[in-house]
């Protein structure tokens, strides 16, 4: 069971990935941004997500530059993630775009690169360009987000390395039980992003009863939730008190009744788009 922020679960590579993060998604390029990730990575933090179309990779990087000077750790002891938009997909372009998201980190080597959406016919030039950055050294480990099993099965057809990660949105109300369990069987370690449902889920009666009993918040709860359920998870947020409350998980364990209580909510409701139906 995951006891400490940076505990670590190994890739099917022999990849070490913390299990928990910080997100940036829609976070904006400036001082909040920075400060953020500094914050952090001073407590404790190892693992920052970010993507191209968050247009914030700059802000990110300098985040981390601060972070790493201030925790005075290296560069190796951070995990850093981003992923390739969906106007980037392709062998040429993927690869572009791949260096400008470096460029704008002012980092050496990615740790994690995704193909952020399942766009069809498109994705399979961009992961033979992440294959090829692989074998590179360029990145570390390479993974897909928001691909359903259909994709994932499309493109293991043709791909010579298998998908380390998938990030998917995963929360109480869309549990993605059956990708989870695909992905398992397959060797993919699955990653939530948007755990916390944006925010809509944080007054639910079931929730709070749970929450109170273990003398925790709601958000606390949902995230123990998932390091529970083997889903590494990565919440946004900015503010200094809130990023050291999303990490305030590894003291409590819910019980199997408390899991199933919240894996009963499961809606298959998104807050995010369709895959399905998802190109720009």
């Amino acid at each position: 069971m995951t006891t400490h922020l940076q505990a670590t679960t190994t890739l099917s590579n022999g990849v070490k990935m913390p299990w928990f993060g910080l997100g940036v998604f829609k976070v904006e390029e400036g001082p909040e941004l920075v400060n953020a990730v500094q914050t952090a990575i001073r407590h404790g933090y190892r693992s920052i997500d970010t993507a191209a179309i968050y247009g914030n990779e700059e802000g990110v990087g300098e985040g981390i530059r601060q972070g790493l000077k201030e925790a005075g750790i290296k560069r190796e002891e951070l995990f850093v993630t981003s992923k390739v938009w969906n106007a980037d997909l392709g062998y040429e372009s993927t690869r572009k775009a791949f260096e400008l998201s470096l460029k704008k980190l002012g980092l050496e080597y990615l740790d994690l690169y995704l193909i952020h959406w399942p766009v069809a016919g498109k994705y399979k030039e961009a992961w033979r360009a992440l294959e090829q950055l692989y074998k590179e050294g360029r990145i570390k480990a390479i993974g897909v987000s928001n691909f359903q099993i259909h994709h994932l099965q499309d493109l293991m057809q043709e791909a010579e390395i298998k998908p380390m990660i998938n990030q998917v949105e995963f929360h109480p109300r869309l549990t993605q039980t059956e990708l989870r369990a695909f992905c398992k069987e397959q060797g993919i370690q699955v990653e939530a992003w948007s755990p916390l449902m944006q925010g809509q889920l944080l007054d639910h009666p079931v929730l709070k009863e749970i929450a109170d009993r273990h003398h925790k918040s709601i958000a606390q709860v949902i995230l123990r939730w998932d390091l529970q359920h083997g889903v590494v998870t990565i919440p946004k947020s900015t503010k200094e008190q809130r990023i050291k409350e999303n990490a305030d998980i590894f003291d409590f364990e819910l019980t199997a009744e408390d899991m199933q209580l919240i894996d009963a909510m499961n809606e298959n409701l998104r807050v995010g788009p369709d895959p399905d139906n998802f190109d720009f």
